[in-house]
């Protein structure tokens, strides 16, 4: 789960139930996807949920094959699912990215695109993902913030629509699967200055200018580094050279980063796990050599462990100078 506020937090479950909050206005969305323009008004008398989501969150990604199914399963009953995507990053803010990212995951609901904050801030929401239970009278009956509790946010749905049936069946696959909790001891690190951390690169970090880095000769577990010429800004690092390089100590079954193209617009890049091609080990983003291509802003999957779980390091070189790396993300 992400926080809009400049500190990680865990992926928890958050829930409450507001008794006399009634659902905000929806006016401040910038566009509208699968739906002409909604607002609460028009909502009354079915039954919502309200879905706060970011395209690059490997949360919401996990969380995402609950609500459609939700959506597909409950529609005829009155259920209406609005998915509220508003950006954490600079270039989530394109709607083709957001267009293409729905398309992707097989979303027909209607998505409201939040580029100005605006309906965020008539919730008050602060993370991503986060669901809202909506009765036909249009009050909040319920939160949940973050993964997890989807048997009990079905019944949520069921009671507020007055049915009572057996769960629908969902199985995430690809970026979707469930984490493996039991061997997740890395977590999200961002890699701007503005919220980055665990950087181990020899020397401290030059903000927003470029300059040269080397890996260090032993990565501690959970810290990262670079390699060639990088300029490390607000939210990204972006590679400056052909052959640049980051690097990262990870323990996980999956391991993802978010990235962007920057210019050219596609740049391709190779990854190695433990100083090998990851073989079986290779993520939906790469093959078996490790080669992949950035193609455009989103997250991409290096690393599904397969053979057991352990302490690995990954390395991505890129081919190209141009690429724009925000945040690793575990699984």
């Amino acid at each position: 789960m992400r926080r809009r506020v400049g500190r990680h937090a865990q992926v928890v479950a958050v829930t409450g139930v507001f008794d006399r909050l009634h659902i905000p206005s929806l006016g401040g969305a910038t566009a509208w996807l699968s739906s002409e323009p909604l607002d609460s008004a028009d909502l009354r008398g079915r039954v919502v949920l309200v879905n706060f989501w970011t395209l690059t969150c490997i949360n919401w990604l996990r969380q995402e094959p609950y609500v459609r199914a939700w959506s597909q399963a409950y529609r005829d009953d009155g259920l209406v699912v609005i998915g509220i995507h508003t950006p954490e990053f600079s270039f989530e803010h394109e709607l083709d990215l957001v267009r293409q990212a729905t398309t992707e995951r097989g979303i027909d609901y209607p998505i409201a695109q939040d580029n100005d904050y605006a309906v965020w801030g008539a919730f008050d929401n602060h993370y991503w993902p986060a669901l809202y239970f909506v009765d036909r009278d249009g009050a909040i009956r319920d939160t949940h913030f973050g993964e997890g509790r989807y048997e009990q946010s079905e019944r949520v749905i069921q009671q507020l629509l007055g049915i009572e049936r057996e769960p629908v069946s969902v199985v995430g696959e690809g970026v979707e699967a469930e984490a493996d909790w039991d061997e997740l001891r890395t977590r999200e690190t961002y890699l701007g200055h503005g919220r980055g951390g665990r950087f181990a690169s020899p020397g401290a970090a030059a903000y927003d200018e470029q300059r040269a880095y080397e890996l260090p000769e032993r990565l501690r577990l959970n810290s990262w580094a670079l390699a060639g010429t990088w300029t490390v800004g607000p939210e990204s690092v972006t590679a400056g050279q052909a052959g640049a390089t980051i690097a990262y100590r990870f323990h996980a079954r999956d391991a993802h980063l978010v990235l962007a193209p920057g210019e050219p617009e596609a740049v391709p890049f190779r990854v190695l796990l433990d100083g090998e091609a990851p073989g079986a080990s290779h993520g939906v983003d790469i093959d078996g050599h490790g080669n992949g291509v950035l193609r455009e802003g989103r997250m991409y999957q290096l690393v599904r462990q397969h053979d057991g779980v352990r302490e690995r390091t990954v390395q991505i070189r890129f081919l190209e100078p141009g690429a724009e790396a925000y945040s690793f993300t575990f699984g």
